[in-house]
């Protein structure tokens, strides 16, 4: 596993706005992974999935969201954010 002063210098670098290479890609997400996967609030999800961000209860958007994805249950769709208007 990498140490503090390796995620130091790959933040260092990705604010330079320079890539990490694959491996180090590869090697973070593994290790977010393994750490998200223990948290209460982290669910899991089927295979391949649409993201899709807030709509702000914006009924409009849901449909169009199904007219450009597909309809569910042909689509899985993960909702980022509040899907119900305030």
């Amino acid at each position: 596993m990498p140490s503090h002063g390796d995620l130091d210098r790959q933040i260092e670098h990705l604010m330079q706005c320079k890539p990490l290479p694959e491996v180090e890609v590869k090697t973070l997400c593994e290790q977010a992974r393994a750490i998200l996967v223990e948290e209460w609030n982290v669910q899991p999800v089927k295979c391949p999935v649409t993201v899709c961000g807030d709509i702000h209860g914006q009924f409009h958007d849901l449909i169009e969201l199904f007219r450009i994805g597909g309809n569910a249950p042909d689509t899985n769709y993960l909702f980022m954010g509040d899907y119900v208007g305030r």
